[in-house]
């Protein structure tokens, strides 16, 4: 999806000029894997959980994934200022308490650990997270641009840090929390998961 395509699927009438500002942020030449590839990508996947009959608030979670990364750079807390972001942005545009949901919800890609019954965060968390089920090829290139954006980091602390995110989300009972996520992406996920934390391993010296 081109930035042109990306503003064309801009889910507020009007507010063009925030949606350029966000896509600018995607945009940015640092971004790697966070970019505007990244954007479409859970776009589209909120619009399959959608269409396989996943109910959700669509306009929630899809003001949330344009704001879910709009703050990206390798420092701690991106997605708290995402959040602030949102926040600054949005009361002008839609009612109050659609802009807490959409800042509720950018504060939980931070682990995606939605509450049972959060059918909102359950459908964010599973759309940012649906890369982990992706075709090899892409799987790879996925991982490579992640490494590119922490290119400053020494490879054995990178292994450290990247497989220290990947067994935190092991850890949960499911990689993802909608029905259609579980049954679609979930041992794609976690056969790639388990693959590359074997090759960090390799790195890092662990079993």
């Amino acid at each position: 999806m081109s930035p042109v395509d990306l503003l064309l699927a801009w889910p507020l009438a009007g507010a063009r000029e925030l949606a350029a500002r966000l896509v600018a942020a995607y945009a940015h030449p640092e971004r790697h894997y966070h970019d505007t590839q990244h954007l479409a990508e859970v776009l589209e996947r909120v619009h399959e959980l959608s269409a396989r009959g996943e109910a959700f608030d669509r306009m929630a979670v899809l003001l949330a994934a344009w704001f879910h990364d709009g703050v990206y750079d390798g420092r701690p807390e991106a997605e708290r200022r995402s959040a602030a972001w949102a926040a600054e942005a949005l009361p002008t545009l839609v009612a109050p308490d659609l802009v807490d949901e959409v800042v509720r919800l950018v504060l939980l890609t931070e682990r995606h650990r939605p509450a049972r019954g959060d059918r909102n965060g359950a459908a964010l968390c599973d759309a940012d997270l649906a890369i982990l089920a992706a075709p090899a090829e892409r799987y790879a290139a996925y991982v490579a641009a992640v490494r590119q954006e922490y290119a400053d980091v020494p490879d054995d602390l990178f292994a450290q840090g990247r497989a220290a995110v990947l067994g935190d989300l092991l850890a949960k009972p499911h990689l993802f929390h909608t029905a259609h996520a579980r049954a679609v992406w979930e041992d794609a996920a976690l056969d790639n998961v388990e693959r590359e934390l074997a090759s960090l391993g390799r790195l890092t010296g662990s079993p």
